[in-house]
């Protein structure tokens, strides 16, 4: 029942420490006091209804050991119901009865349950001037208690009573009722019963609290023990601890709840992973950025600064071949720029396709056209093999698909040596014409095949550029462009043998 410090994360960043948990805020210990009021209610409850079950065993057992009492006192009366109601002789009588027992209320009833006579000792007069015989039917019937009858002295009352036929002045068919608890017995058990219920209740009340202090807390520490675990797990799991998870054993709503947090840690981790492997991607771009803009802004620099120190004494051709080396540079420059900026746009999903249908192997053959020259320069045969059939319509943004093909080619065109064969290859295959882009360069890696479109990713030595150019965005930018479409891009390789790009685009409908 310790405390405990929990943190917390502000917005900007910085961790809280927030104040200790004290032991009256604990889960349990709230549990355990609800528990207490729940259980205090209970047993008030309970009390009452033990109370009223009491009493009512006790009328039922008075009444079954008072059932004859109105039979035995029925000779005693009769004769003095002979020729009149001798009121001084019954009441001599019904002194005596009540000198011992002074609950009983006496009545004389006509047959249809008429009130002709009675006697409460001292008590008021009947508020009924009839009996309801259901009930004086069933108790003689042999019915078990406790059956309750009219009481004469209350407009809605009932009680239980004894009860035999008697001769009233030669009248058979009369009744002698007798109301085993009277007027006075209902005061006595009135002032009783308070005393009964505080006695209960107070008794009830110490039991609660024992029973809370001693096993309430105990037992509800037990049960959100797991709570307080999982409590802790998601703490250290805040603090930092990410490979922190909760041991789920069962499958109620604490084990689905630790099952959740565990497959959100699990999630988190992975999205943590992805954002090191994010920002060692930047940190890796931003290298590589400064690599590729360093090259040819020293050149460019160099041959400038060497126009201007020998603008007189250079000779024309070498002052024609330097503006072009810095042509060719600015040129490289612009192309990288402008691949960053592509790839800014297409990560900001600010470059959308314009869908349109067109025939894929036109756009293939102008592509391989444009390229001609730059393979002829390299040593390099390029072809576009197309199938003699023809090629039904693709839908597709078709400059960002020249734009796909072109990185391709740039990039199996920079890694080919000299004597070797580019080829572009497309075919129909079902719902999709997929284009091939095939080079019979050096070949990748199979370990490096997977990053392979990773934006300024780089193959080993074996691949390596050997004239300085790429950046290693063609293919990154390719990915993307296929990714705004819904498809996707393949390569495969085998080293020593060549490589080969794959992508599917649909057929125009």
């Amino acid at each position: 029942m310790g405390q405990s410090n929990t943190a917390a994360v502000e917005p900007n960043g910085v961790r809280q420490t927030l104040e200790p948990v004290r032991w009256w805020q604990r889960f349990y210990v709230r549990l355990a006091a609800l528990f207490l009021v729940l259980l205090f209610g209970l047993g008030i409850v309970l009390a009452m209804l033990s109370a009223g079950a009491t009493e009512e065993v006790m009328v039922a057992a008075d009444q079954e050991l008072h059932r004859d009492f109105a039979r035995d006192l029925a000779p005693r009366f009769e004769p003095h119901l002979l020729e009149g109601v001798d009121e001084e002789a019954i009441n001599g009588i019904i002194g005596g009865l009540t000198q011992i027992n002074r609950r009983i209320d006496v009545y004389l009833l006509e047959a249809d349950g008429e009130i002709k006579w009675w006697f409460m000792d001292g008590g008021d007069p009947p508020v009924l001037s009839h009996v309801s015989l259901g009930p004086i039917m069933r108790l003689m019937s042999g019915e078990p208690p406790p059956i309750f009858g009219d009481d004469p002295t209350h407009e809605n009352g009932s009680k239980t009573f004894s009860v035999w036929p008697i001769t009233v002045m030669g009248k058979e068919g009369c009744y002698l009722y007798i109301i085993l608890q009277g007027e006075d017995y209902d005061h006595v058990l009135a002032m009783l019963r308070m005393g009964l219920l505080k006695r209960l209740v107070l008794r009830v009340a110490f039991f609660a609290f024992v029973l809370t202090a001693l096993v309430g807390l105990f037992l509800f520490w037990w049960v959100s023990r797991r709570l307080i675990k999982l409590q802790s797990v998601v703490t250290d799991f805040e603090g930092g601890q990410l490979d922190r998870r909760f041991e789920v054993r069962s499958t109620d709503e604490i084990g689905r709840l630790g099952s959740t947090f565990n497959s959100m840690a699990d999630r988190i981790e992975e999205q943590v992973e992805e954002l090191r492997d994010t920002d060692r991607l930047r940190r890796e771009l931003v290298a590589n950025v400064s690599h590729d803009l360093r090259s040819p802004l020293a050149s460019i620099q160099g041959y400038l600064e060497t126009l201007q120190l020998k603008e007189d004494s250079l000779e024309p051709e070498k002052r024609r071949r330097y503006v072009n080396v810095a042509l060719a540079q600015t040129k490289r420059l612009s192309s990288l720029v402008s691949q960053l900026f592509d790839l800014s746009k297409l990560d900001a999903r600010q470059m959308e396709p314009h869908f349109e249908a067109f025939p894929i192997a036109e756009l293939v053959q102008d592509v391989v056209m444009q390229y001609e020259p730059e393979a002829e320069k390299r040593g390099v045969r390029l072809v576009a093999v197309l199938p003699e059939g023809g090629l039904p319509l693709v839908r597709a943004d078709i400059g960002l698909m020249e734009r796909v093909l072109t990185n391709l080619l740039d990039n199996a065109l920079r890694h080919t040596p000299e004597g070797g064969r580019v080829e572009v290859r497309p075919e129909l295959d079902g719902e999709r014409v997929c284009v091939m882009v095939h080079d019979t360069g050096v070949g990748i890696a199979p370990h490096q095949l997977e990053n392979i479109f990773d934006r300024f990713s780089r193959t080993d030595s074996s691949r390596a550029r050997s004239d300085g150019e790429g950046a290693g965005l063609g293919l990154a930018i390719a990915r993307k462009i296929l990714d705004l479409h819904g498809g996707s891009i393949k390569a495969e390789s085998t080293p020593g043998e060549g490589t080969t790009f794959t992508f599917g685009l649909p057929v125009a409908g």
